[in-house]
């Protein structure tokens, strides 16, 4: 009788890893009431996500230069939002394997159609007028925007915003850096739009613009690697009591978002988001112009 029971057991045994192995929805879900095989997926059984490219640092790190990615390959799970986007995964129940990238242009990810994604996630900024069309996460990131200048150039030397009035400032299209500009810092001069970080980039490299603006966390690798003698000037205070923040971005009305806020939630609450941020954002912080 012991030796039948025991094979049972072991025969139980075996079956149970096999079905945790296979991502079998029978398994137990990671996150309750989000069972694999329950979840909104474009493809069973496998997470579609999609991010800029090129994929910039800090967010992205890791891997190299290859056909599909210019800068920093998304799937190394290195990088704060790559860390992040693996993060909720693992709570899922999704291994490494069963996670794929697509390169979407980043005004792509929130305009109205169809989206190849599950979730698209590249500093998107969860503006109000972005709603109409796409569904945002909760945050896994809150942010502020700053500007970055020449060492050698007058900007470098403000302190406030109305300082920065009589300077060519810069910014990516359709970017809430391009909105904070021309709605709360009205500069005399209108701002340069350009198709991608990069190219704002190249920009004040080549001191095309006086000052660029974009998120905080992006002007370490802007400043110490991107742009050799420039500087953060300063960040930039949030406007009308509202807190912006970076959100992952859905199919409108996709309710995949419901099991992804409940893995942020537990990330922000038991400090991994918080962890990830010190790695991977941390750096000295800058005044803010007032």
């Amino acid at each position: 009788m012991r030796t039948v029971l025991f094979g049972l057991t072991l025969t139980t045994l075996a079956l149970a890893l096999v079905a945790t192995a296979t991502g079998n929805p029978a398994a137990p879900a990671a996150i309750p009431g989000c069972a694999k095989g329950s979840l909104n997926l474009l493809n069973e059984g496998q997470l579609t996500l999609a991010t800029d490219n090129p994929a910039f640092n800090p967010w992205w790190a890791g891997g190299s230069k290859t056909k599909d990615w210019e800068l920093n390959d998304p799937s190394t799970g290195q990088g704060y939002e790559s860390a992040v986007a693996y993060g909720i995964a693992k709570r899922l129940g999704f291994t490494k394997a069963q996670v794929t990238w697509k390169a979407v242009p980043f005004t792509r990810s929130f305009a109205p159609g169809k989206k190849p994604f599950d979730w698209y996630m590249a500093q998107v900024s969860a503006y109000p007028e972005r709603r109409k069309a796409v569904t945002f996460s909760t945050s896994y990131y809150n942010v502020n925007q700053a500007v970055a200048g020449l060492k050698s150039n007058p900007i470098s030397k403000v302190r406030s915003l109305a300082g920065l009035k009589k300077y060519r400032l810069g910014a990516s299209v359709g970017t809430t850096s391009y909105n904070y500009i021309v709605k709360y810092i009205k500069p005399d001069q209108a701002p340069r739009v350009y198709d991608s970080v990069a190219d704002v980039v190249t920009a004040l490299k080549n001191k095309q613009i006086d000052g660029l603006v974009t998120d905080f966390p992006s002007m370490g690798y802007i400043t110490n690697v991107q742009v050799p003698g420039s500087t953060v000037v300063g960040r930039l205070p949030n406007q009308g009591g509202v807190q912006e923040y970076f959100g992952l971005v859905f199919q409108k009305g996709n309710p995949l978002v419901r099991c992804i806020n409940k893995a942020i939630t537990q990330m922000r609450n038991d400090g991994t988001l918080k962890r990830l941020e010190v790695r991977w954002l941390g750096q000295k912080g800058a005044p803010i112009l007032k």
